[in-house]
């Protein structure tokens, strides 16, 4: 898994063994970013991307760009806890209730950040060409400065964070089966995007678990 530290004249590697006990630390300064790598088993991973492909109530996504609605080629799902609610893009999304394999994943991940979540937005991207903007999770529904785990499933995909004052960038390669969590600060200091690759063939599915306000 390689990083890449972009800023003026400096550029870094760094190899990440996926049986170091400790994440390694992404983003450290205006936010809490760190990378645990591959969490879960070939064959977890295999029997985990084919359940979700099969279980989950894919939907292509509506999204509106300078007044204008979009569908995504891109398919998205949202679970979580019953009655829970979360709008972004002008389009407001009811929770399915979880399924047992959403429910196995989560305690596993709750388990190893010792954090806690109420909900998952998936994204399902059939190929490369499918990515995602600039774009802050900051939404009004979700509790402020709490942590978002995104677990992956499928292809390795470029996974790009840019700090919002310094224009500074962190690239990393998100592995299948493996485990970012974003807290603190980073939402308000970070933007972050899924670029897209006509090198990237297969599909990948990245589950991204929050914690939604509840009033």
């Amino acid at each position: 898994m390689n990083f890449y530290f972009k800023k003026p004249s400096f550029e870094f590697m760094k190899l990440f063994n996926m049986e170091n006990a400790h994440p390694i630390k992404v983003i450290s300064e205006d936010g809490d970013v760190n990378y645990y790598g591959k969490v879960f088993s070939k064959e977890e991973c295999e029997q985990y991307f084919e359940d979700l492909m099969k279980t989950i109530q894919w939907k292509h996504d509506e999204v509106f760009i300078f007044g204008k609605k979009i569908i995504t080629k891109r398919q998205v799902a949202w679970y979580g806890d019953m009655g829970l609610k979360y709008t972004y893009s002008k389009t407001t999304k009811i929770a399915f209730s979880w399924t047992k394999e959403l429910l196995k994943i989560k305690n596993s991940i709750e388990s190893k950040t010792g954090e806690s979540f109420n909900s998952c937005l998936l994204n399902l991207y059939h190929s490369g060409e499918e990515g995602m903007g600039w774009h802050s999770d900051d939404e009004k529904d979700l509790v402020r400065n709490s942590a978002i785990a995104s677990v992956s499933f499928g292809t390795e995909r470029k996974f790009v964070f840019k700090h919002k004052n310094t224009k500074e960038t962190i690239s990393l390669n998100l592995e299948n089966g493996s485990l970012l969590l974003m807290k603190g600060k980073t939402q308000s200091h970070w933007s972050h995007r899924l670029p897209p690759s006509k090198k990237v063939t297969g599909p990948r599915i990245n589950l991204t678990f929050r914690s939604i306000s509840i009033r």
